[in-house]
């Protein structure tokens, strides 16, 4: 089957890489029937949902706001960083099947936020699955996926990136397959798989007396657009956007995880950590600009944690 104007397709989708998903599929299938379902942004999230109503409207659809999916008619419906379980009634309805696009190469990673969890881990990768929904959550047939490399100093908002043009990359490469009924599918190793939990905001406070590669961690997995590792000064909210680990690092014999060392105007604040130290280099009180480390640790007397 040919993309025409008797199919019918609908995306669930959320957050920037569900407009890009949306505007891809549109390019590819341009006579298609489209709906778009998405809901509100959360309040440190990116704008986008009035930008998926307007993508949707503009390319001649129609738009479903709300969690409930009970509305859609489709042939063949597509999820895209949707966080809400699709009940069976809902997603078996399409007679070409319902397809998720996961971030990570199942069946590892199943569950909520992979990538960020697979920065927190220390991964050097990613990757994009492309399966079948099925009622155990990420468990279903696969039908593609593609590994995405992660830099030892990627940031979350860098491999995000990577990993939503590997999205659309799977999209080209396999809808018209999956418009024809022929797209292949193989099951998952259940063995093999490993879950990941869902991040609470304390799951982003930085713990001083951990490993300095842990908190590094932490901080390049939970920056923007995420809403970035924390800490406290003073009893303060002090949110860590930026840090380098030092080379090299210095060596301390009598040290206090948390504890400002140096301060590098213009450049950052060093921390010392629970084997040794980080340069903090943008930071941000509750309530105030983002702003050079060195402008706030401003003195080696300040320990960070309380």
């Amino acid at each position: 089957m040919r993309p025409g104007s008797d199919l019918r397709l609908a995306v669930a989708c959320a957050t920037r890489r569900g407009c890009r998903f949306v505007e891809a599929l549109a390019d590819l299938a341009p006579e298609a029937e489209l709906t778009v379902a998405s809901f509100p942004e959360e309040p440190w999230e990116p704008r986008y949902f009035d930008d998926l109503r307007e993508i949707a409207e503009r390319r001649g659809g129609r738009f479903v706001a709300g969690r409930k999916l009970e509305a859609l008619e489709a042939d063949l419906l597509f999820v895209v960083s949707w966080r809400y379980l699709i009940p069976r009634e809902v997603y078996s309805r399409p007679r070409l099947g319902t397809f998720v696009f996961h971030d990570s190469l199942l069946p590892a990673y199943r569950g909520f936020s992979p990538t960020v969890w697979s920065i927190v881990n220390g991964e050097d990768h990613t990757g994009v699955t492309l399966f079948e929904i099925s009622e155990e959550v990420d468990a279903g047939d696969v039908v593609d996926q593609q590994r995405v490399a992660i830099g030892p100093d990627q940031t979350i908002a860098e491999v995000l990136e990577a990993v939503t043009e590997v999205y659309l990359k799977l999209l080209a490469r396999n809808l018209e397959p999956l418009l024809r009924g022929t797209a292949a599918r193989r099951p998952q190793d259940h063995t093999r798989a490993t879950y990941t939990c869902k991040r609470l905001p304390e799951d982003n406070r930085i713990d001083w007396s951990w490993p300095s590669a842990r908190i590094y961690n932490l901080v390049r997995a939970v920056g923007a657009p995420y809403p970035g590792a924390y800490t406290f000064l003073k009893g303060r909210k002090l949110r860590v956007w930026e840090a380098r680990r030092p080379a090299p690092e210095p060596r301390y014999v009598g040290a206090v995880p948390g504890r400002v060392v140096e301060v590098r105007r213009g450049e950052g604040t060093m921390v010392l950590t629970g084997d040794g130290a980080l340069l903090l280099t943008r930071v941000q009180e509750e309530g105030g600009p983002v702003v050079c480390a060195s402008e706030i640790l401003d003195s080696p007397s300040r320990t960070l944690g309380a």
